[in-house]
């Protein structure tokens, strides 16, 4: 199994896999907070492409917010487990309510986030989207679903890790899919680091400077 020794490193394990898209002026990254800016902006400094986020949110379950029964995303499109819902007899308002409370999160992170900085047309590009890994695919299903409404000319999901089942479930979605050589799945970069650490907003505005029109790119550039 492949071991990254932070985000970092798996970011640029995951550039070389991506070299085919260096330096051209159609390509944006979009790293999915918060691990996968981190990811991200090493892959788009490596490429020398701009970079911006897209966010979505997990719509966990009410007795366990860490299981995932669906994620929406900043556009307000929604993915839900349906079976899961099902099987654990979820009432539809709990799901609501539960979406609502992210929908109000993304608005909140996108202020942090973007500020007065506006998004990155995305018409007509090719557009890489990077996360830290993927457990159930709902998160990133979402942000596909999403994203596809922006008339990009490429969807191309790349991840450090090799998600099987969400490989499949999204390759619908996609043009290409990236990930590094023989990791496994596991969830995210995070759980084959050898050390792992949460992300906390000011690290990652901090680490990410502001371009010179809109969106937001890595400091430092080739």
């Amino acid at each position: 199994m492949i071991r990254f020794s932070n985000r970092r490193d798996a970011g640029q394990q995951l550039a070389a896999k991506l070299t085919a898209y260096k330096d051209k002026p159609d390509v944006i990254v979009l790293g999915i907070p918060r691990g996968g800016v981190v990811v991200a902006a090493q892959v788009a400094r490596a490429l020398n492409v701009p970079l911006d986020i897209f966010i979505t949110r997990k719509i966990g379950a009410p007795f366990n917010h860490e299981l995932a029964l669906g994620a929406v995303a900043s556009d307000g499109t929604v993915v839900l487990d349906e079976p899961l819902i099902h099987e654990l007899r979820v009432p539809r308002r709990l799901i609501e309510r539960e979406t609502e409370i992210q929908k109000r999160e993304i608005r909140r992170r996108l202020e942090l986030f973007r500020k007065d900085r506006p998004a990155l047309a995305l018409e007509n590009k090719t557009v890489i989207v990077v996360d830290d890994g993927i457990a159930t695919g709902s998160t990133i299903i979402a942000a596909l679903r999403a994203l596809r409404h922006s008339r990009p000319a490429r969807l191309v999901l790349a991840v450090p890790v090799k998600p099987f089942r969400a490989k499949n479930s999204a390759s619908s979605l996609l043009f290409q899919a990236k990930c590094t050589p023989s990791a496994r799945t596991v969830g995210s970069a995070s759980a084959v680091a050898a050390r792992r650490a949460a992300i906390s907003f000011d690290r990652l505005c901090n680490g990410l400077s502001p371009r010179t029109s809109s969106g937001i790119t890595s400091r430092q550039r080739t």
